[in-house]
C-alpha cells in the first residue's frame, strides 16, 4: 500500500508540475470560452431572445438577461467534461514518457506487481482530472455569482462534484485503455491532437446537438462524452432554466432543451442525470478491464 501510495503521488506530481502539459490539457476549454465569448455566445442568447420574444406577455429586457445566465450556464456544463477528456489524457504523458525512457524497466522490476503500478497511473490520472475540474467549477461558479446568478444549491454541488467523480473515474479508465496501446509520445500527441479538436464538437459546445443532422447526432450518441456533457448541464443550468421559461409551454422549453443537449433521448426517450452517469460507468469499467486484459496480454508476450 506504501509503494502504491508513493506511485500515485509520483505520478500525480509529474502531470502538476509540467506546466505545458497543464496548459495544453486545458487548451480545449479555453477554446470553447473564446467560442462563447467572441461569437457562439452572442448567436446563441439572440436566437433564443428572439424566439422568446414571439410570446405574448414576455418581458424582453428580464428574458436577455435570464438568456445569457442560461447560455453561461450551459457553457460552465460544457468546459467541466471536457476537461476531464484532456486532462486525463494528457495525465497518462507520464505513463507514456516512462515507457520511451526505459524509466518502466525499473519500476517493473520493483517489488510491486504490474496491475498495482496500473492501478497508480489511473488514481493519479483520477485525481488530476478530479482536482483541476473542482477548480473549474469553483472559478466558473464564481463568475457566474459575479454576472447575476445564483450559486448553485448545496443539493446541486454535491451532484456535480460526485458527477466529477464518475467522469474522471469513466476518463481515466478510457484513456488509460489507449495509453496501452499507444508506444511513443508523438503518437500520443497526435492522438491528444485529435481528441482535444473532435471533443468540442462531440460535446455539443460548438454546435448544439439538436442542429445537427440526424445521423451526426446518432454517431455523437455512440460516444460518452455527450452523456457527461448532458448530465452536468441538467443540473448547472436547472434554475436558470425554470426561470427563463417560466410561463413557457412545456413543450417549448422541451424542444429547447434537447436542442441544446440539456437534456438528450436515447431510442426515443428522455433519459435522466442518473441513466447519463451509469452510462458513463459502464464504459469506465468496460474500459478498464479492457487495459487490463491489454496489459496481461502483453505481460505474456514480454512486453513492457
Amino acid at each position: 500500500m506504501i509503494q502504491y501510495t508513493q506511485l500515485v503521488k509520483r505520478n500525480l506530481l509529474m502531470y502538476l508540475r509540467d506546466k505545458g502539459v497543464v496548459f495544453f490539457s486545458l487548451l480545449s476549454m479555453l477554446v470553447v470560452l473564446c467560442l462563447m465569448v467572441f461569437f457562439l455566445g452572442d448567436i446563441n442568447i439572440g436566437v433564443l431572445t428572439d424566439e422568446l420574444s414571439a410570446l405574448p406577455g414576455r418581458d424582453a429586457a428580464k428574458d436577455e438577461v435570464d438568456a445569457y445566465l442560461l447560455i453561461l450556464a450551459w457553457t460552465i456544463g460544457g468546459i467541466i467534461p471536457t476537461n476531464s477528456v484532456m486532462v486525463t489524457l494528457s495525465s497518462y504523458s507520464a505513463m507514456i514518457k516512462d515507457k520511451n525512457s526505459r524509466r518502466s524497466d525499473a519500476i517493473y522490476t520493483s517489488p510491486v506487481n504490474r496491475t498495482t503500478i496500473a492501478l497508480s497511473y489511473i488514481t493519479a490520472t483520477c485525481l488530476a482530472s478530479i482536482i483541476i475540474c473542482i477548480l473549474t467549477l469553483a472559478f466558473a461558479e464564481l463568475f457566474f455569482v459575479i454576472k447575476g446568478g445564483n450559486m448553485l444549491s448545496l443539493v446541486s454541488h454535491f451532484s456535480v462534484i460526485s458527477m466529477i467523480v464518475i467522469n474522471s473515474f469513466s476518463y481515466s479508465a478510457i484513456m488509460y485503455l489507449f495509453a496501452t496501446l499507444v508506444k511513443t509520445e508523438s503518437a500520443w500527441s497526435g492522438f491528444g491532437t485529435v481528441i482535444g479538436a473532435l471533443v468540442g464538437f462531440f460535446g455539443g459546445n460548438y454546435m448544439p446537438i439538436g442542429q445537427l443532422a440526424e445521423p451526426l447526432q446518432k454517431i455523437v450518441k455512440c460516444t460518452p462524452i455527450i452523456y457527461s456533457t448532458v448530465m452536468f448541464r441538467n443540473v448547472i443550468c436547472k434554475d436558470t432554466f425554470d426561470a427563463l421559461f417560466n410561463g413557457v409551454p412545456k413543450e417549448i422549453s422541451e424542444i429547447y432543451g434537447n436542442t441544446m443537449g440539456i437534456s438528450i433521448t436515447l431510442f426515443e426517450h428522455n433519459i435522466s442525470p442518473i441513466i447519463c452517469c451509469v452510462i458513463s460507468v459502464v464504459t469506465g469499467c468496460v474500459c478498464l478491464a479492457s487495459g487490463m486484459l491489454v496489459l496481461k496480454i502483453k505481460r505474456r508476450k514480454g512486453a513492457k
